[in-house]
């Protein structure tokens, strides 16, 4: 092969080289940066554009798009002294492409350290009892935290879940252990609150039912007062119209009045417990003449009776 043969192949190449150079496309997704003699001169969008071969370069392909970072576990001391092992996952976006290219020399790497470091601190201020309550307020402490340090780098950190936080074998033992007495504490206290209210509400039936009770004596005792009222105005009355008989001479009242008393006196001696057998000197005379005044006396206010019906006038 001669000295031109030779010539013309590294012409030839060298064009190739030069038009893939020149030629460059950015796919969807990524934004690059251009370097003229090293330098950072601008940034491409996706899409076809030119470069002057040898002078311009291609500097670094950044992805544009939302990316998603594991954070791997590592064990955290809480404000109580408790050791967790914690882990989470970070969801970020470059916003520019230049600022992510050369402010930071490994994006990635320096977002990680900066969030593992973040989880110690929050973790570090709060009980073992908020951490494993407040899920919510350490992502939110977090997010805040880091996608604070992260704007120089041109980065946005949409958001920072925890995933799991891990406290060691021994220490849930004893989690569980207080949960079980907490239970068994509220089991406790709602027993002894329902015996206090079966207490109250027994007292209170109690306490309705005597005074029911006295009400009702109170009741009775009146009936009683009324009855006995009614019965001695009634001996009154019977009384008095035995008197006004004797002093009109009718002496059947007299003996209808002893012979009611008489006879009451034998229904009480014929009621009492202690009396096997009862002799009494009854005079039947006596007797008969006492109930042949009763018959008269029923015969003479049969006649005032009819005599004062006789005497009235007429409707």
């Amino acid at each position: 092969m001669g000295i031109g043969q030779m010539l013309a192949l590294v012409i030839f190449v060298l064009v190739i080289v030069g038009i893939f150079k020149l030629v460059r496309i950015v796919p969807q997704g990524f934004e690059w940066t251009v370097e003229t003699f090293g330098k950072y001169t601008r940034t491409l969008s996706p899409g076809l554009h030119f470069l002057m071969p040898f002078y311009q370069s291609v500097g670094r392909k950044i992805n544009m798009m939302e990316q998603v970072l594991d954070v791997p576990s590592q064990d955290v001391i809480t404000k109580d002294n408790a050791v967790v092992r914690v882990d989470g996952v970070v969801f970020y976006q470059v916003l520019d492409a230049s600022k992510a290219a050369y402010e930071v020399s490994n994006l990635e790497q320096a977002s990680l350290a900066l969030i593992m470091t973040n989880i110690r601190t929050v973790l570090g201020s709060m009980d073992l009892d908020e951490s494993l309550s407040q899920r919510d307020g350490i992502n939110a402490k977090l997010l805040r935290v880091v996608d604070e340090a992260t704007h120089p780098w041109g980065v946005k950190v949409n958001r920072i879940e925890i995933k799991d936080i891990a406290p060691p074998r021994d220490l849930i033992d004893a989690m569980a252990r207080q949960m079980k007495a907490e239970r068994e504490k509220r089991a406790n206290i709602l027993d002894a609150e329902g015996f206090r209210q079966a207490a109250i509400l027994k007292a209170e039936g109690e306490k309705q039912s005597v005074i029911l009770a006295a009400e009702g004596e109170k009741e009775a005792a009146f009936r009683a007062a009324e009855a006995r009222e009614r019965s001695a105005e009634a001996e009154a009355k019977a009384t008095t119209m035995v008197s006004e008989a004797i002093s009109n001479g009718n002496v059947n009242a007299l003996n209808y009045f002893v012979a009611n008393n008489y006879v009451d006196a034998l229904k009480e001696m014929a009621k009492s417990p202690n009396q096997k057998m009862l002799l009494l000197p009854i005079e039947a005379t006596g007797i008969l003449g006492s109930l042949a005044g009763i018959a008269e006396l029923a015969k003479d206010s049969l006649a005032q009776q009819q005599k004062s019906i006789a005497q009235a006038p007429p409707r």
